[in-house]
């Protein structure tokens, strides 16, 4: 029997590992592919996986529907830290209120109860949600706690018009003057403008979420029945949101040069976005009063700006008298610089008042809007009679 050579020996050694090696190279090769497009899918949603959900949302509204023709009703959703602060000045307006004209409901931190213990209002009692979420600021939890405070009003088919409301929100006129206001109006009120200037749109959304779509606009909306379905029962374009819409990290001196990496992100807001975007793939903005009706007053000086961004002012008891208060129903149209439009503030072609509400007030404030009456009555007559 003939035996190899040690040469001949020693090159099928070599032609071995390297095969080896090859077939090793081409496992790891594969197997990073894999986990690469493992990853990518936990990152993205396929268009089958979108149109499933949109297809599911609408048989969700659609199972929810009901022709209602009894007395319509106001939702208040009060999306609050714990309890409510201003609850004497809300219990002062509900009192004044046909019970059959509203409904409300509060979505505070898990497991707070508001009872004689937490609340001086008994129109509150027990008006908190039971499957509340923890919510964070500038999180997508602020957007899940609006959906659910939705989801429970829905419930309720008397339910017509659905106001979103803060702990720190207040009323500026009585419950007949606000009732009658949107209940005339055919329209949801939201605030939503086009989003040139501040790169919160994150290229990652397309094509779920086309930037021809992308709009900003106040957290605070009212909508009537159809467009709340629609929020609510919303579940694909939220979970683009959750992924790539995200509060950029603040600085922090710790992090050292990291911190202008970490500053190069996109600062999105979902809670500005979201039902804006939302309501205009939906093709609703022709169905809108493009305008918050809860008014903010903002810090815009430099100082603020570099410190911490624009922020709402709160009103003391120094600012909430007669002469402030009427400063702001005088309001009657609102520029949105990004498309050069002026929003007149019309119901039913009638020029209105811009708002009803207005925040951030401290409980001084509310008091004074109490005791110096404010907050009083007013005519409707002029709006609910007019021709639409």
């Amino acid at each position: 029997m003939k035996k190899n050579s040690p040469a001949a020996t020693a090159g099928i050694s070599v032609r071995n590992v390297l095969w080896l090696w090859w077939k090793l190279v081409v496992i790891v090769s594969l197997t990073l592919c894999v986990l690469a497009f493992l990853k990518l899918q936990s990152y993205s949603l396929s268009d089958s996986e979108l149109s499933s959900s949109i297809s599911t949302s609408s048989i969700s509204r659609r199972s929810r529907a009901v022709d209602y023709s009894g007395n319509p009703k106001v939702a208040f959703l009060f999306l609050v830290r714990r309890n409510l602060p201003l609850d004497f000045l809300w219990g002062s307006f509900f009192e004044n209120a046909e019970t059959g004209n509203f409904s409300i409901y509060i979505h505070s931190e898990p497991g707070f109860v508001f009872d004689e213990s937490t609340t001086r209002s008994p129109f509150f009692y027990n008006r908190q949600l039971t499957n509340s979420t923890k919510v964070a600021w500038g999180e997508s939890s602020m957007i899940q706690a609006e959906k659910l405070l939705l989801g429970a009003a829905l419930d309720d088919p008397a339910n017509q018009r659905f106001v979103l409301l803060s702990d720190s929100c207040v009323p500026l006129y009585n419950f007949s003057y606000i009732y009658n206001y949107l209940m005339a109006s055919p329209r949801s009120f939201v605030d939503s403008f086009l989003d040139k200037k501040e790169a919160r749109y994150n290229p990652k959304m397309s094509p779920y979420i086309p930037m021809s779509k992308w709009r900003k606009g106040s957290q605070w909306i009212t909508l009537i029945r159809k467009h709340a379905e629609v929020v609510a029962d919303d579940d694909a374009v939220l979970r683009v949101f959750k992924m790539f819409c995200k509060r950029r990290p603040s600085l922090e001196a710790s992090k050292g040069k990291k911190n202008m990496k970490l500053q190069k992100q996109h600062n999105c807001i979902p809670d500005e976005h979201y039902v804006q975007t939302l309501l205009a793939m939906h093709g609703f903005e022709g169905e809108l009063e493009r305008r918050t009706i809860t008014y903010t007053e903002w810090n815009e000086s430099v100082t603020n700006m570099e410190k911490r961004g624009w922020h709402p002012i709160t009103f003391s008891y120094a600012d909430a008298g007669p002469v402030q208060i009427k400063r702001i129903k005088d309001i009657n149209n609102v520029y949105y610089e990004t498309e050069y439009r002026t929003e007149w503030c019309r119901n039913n072609s009638t020029l209105v008042p811009c708002f009803l509400f207005a925040r951030k007030f401290s409980r001084g404030a509310a008091m004074r809007l109490l005791s110096e009456g404010v907050v009083s009555q007013f005519d409707a007559s002029s709006i609910m009679n007019s021709t639409p």
